[in-house]
């Protein structure tokens, strides 16, 4: 089997013709804002990729879904990050249906059929806070909720249907001191867009800020999470999806280098089959996580391995990523901007919080037997 096939059959099962639509694209023509590369995985049917089939969903299991987004990744790294955070949104509501929040299948089985984009205002794992932490002001309306703040960068910003984001229910009435997560339709009024990115690596993502501006938010549109137990659970499963997402993510993307140095034959057998061992050690890792959140492991423990797993992808796309294109030669680099596009994007794993900095010490507590916090 060639290198990234197995992947990209996943992706061809779920999404038949993506790989062929984006294969024949420019890599920079996809990665530019003006890129179609979103409009193609609606059109594909990927924003019901990780909904349940009960929903009218694709019901991807973790393990396939990290699979679908390395292969993505390796056409387009805008359009992984941008899928990224919607199957994040997806499964974070896939959660909390699940733990009785309140959430109807309805909503789900909409979100299937009219292939509806959710962009996610959701912390992500910010230093100092849990995903589902708070960057909104709140207040009541009746039985709705005003709404103001903004999130930055917000992928999805331009193409989303569906903004979701966490926020505190207001001290009075029914709900007090709880927390909620609310869902917006982007044609609200008072929700605008704002340029952000200024970089042009990964601008097809559309990462620009979202704006809230006395945003009024139905009832219907409020779940709340229920218990301090609810809670812990939502976000240790959405740290764990996010985690294995990006990672498979920004895996794909050096994996597009080491193709390259695959397929060209650049270099003695020894060295790409060192490139080869880099990549395919750190998705082996990845896929262990996958299947151990498929058996239902969500504790704090397997929170702590994800990360651990995560910052290993770092290092082994770091190393891969700089050897292809060492391997790949000086000309190659000068005359190709695709080679040196794929080297600045898949180093930006280390910028998406929490960095492994910012974790290093309650890592090395956990490992002498602490507990792992992430505030």
């Amino acid at each position: 089997m060639e290198f990234l096939q197995r992947e990209r059959s996943v992706l061809a099962r779920y999404l038949p013709h993506l790989e062929e639509r984006l294969a024949e694209r420019p890599l920079l023509e996809l990665e530019s804002p003006e890129s179609d590369g979103i409009k193609l995985f609606r059109e594909a049917g990927g924003p019901a990729l990780l909904i349940p089939t009960a929903y009218a969903g694709l019901g991807a299991s973790p393990l396939e879904a990290i699979q679908i987004q390395r292969a993505i990744a390796s056409r387009s790294p805008s359009l992984a990050i941008a899928t990224t955070m919607h199957h994040f949104s997806i499964a974070t509501l896939v959660e909390m249906c699940a733990r009785g929040a309140g959430l109807e299948g309805l909503l789900l089985e909409g979100i299937a059929r009219q292939r509806l984009l959710v962009a996610s205002g959701f912390a992500e794992g910010q230093s100092g806070r849990g995903i589902l932490a708070s960057t909104m002001q709140v207040k009541r309306n009746g039985a709705g909720l005003i709404i103001n703040g903004s999130k930055k960068p917000c992928s999805l910003s331009r193409s989303m249907d569906l903004l979701t984001a966490s926020i505190p229910l207001p001290p009075d009435g029914a709900g007090a001191g709880e927390l909620a997560v609310v869902l917006i339709p982007a044609q609200s009024t008072g929700v605008e867009h704002r340029k952000f990115w200024e970089t042009w690596v990964l601008a097809g993502a559309e990462s620009d800020e979202i704006v809230l501006r006395d945003v009024a938010v139905p009832s219907n549109l409020i779940f709340r999470i229920g218990s301090a137990e609810s809670l812990d659970l939502v976000q240790i499963s959405g740290f764990l999806w996010f985690e294995l997402l990006i990672s498979a993510s920004y895996l794909g993307m050096a994996s597009a280098l080491v193709e390259r140095v695959v397929k060209a034959a650049r270099a003695e057998p020894g060295e790409r089959t060192l490139l080869g061992i880099e990549v395919e050690g750190a998705m082996a890792a990845l896929e262990g996580v996958a299947r151990a959140l498929m058996a239902g492991e969500k504790s704090n423990d397997d929170l702590a391995r994800v990360l651990f797993v995560r910052y290993m992808v770092e290092r082994a796309v770091e190393r891969a990523s700089g050897r292809a294109v060492e391997l790949l030669g000086g000309m190659a680099y000068v005359r190709s901007s695709e080679i040196s596009y794929l080297f600045s994007a898949a180093r930006a794993l280390a910028f998406h919080p929490p960095s492994r900095t910012s974790m290093s010490s309650t890592l090395a507590g956990f490992l002498a037997g602490g507990t792992l916090t992430m505030r």
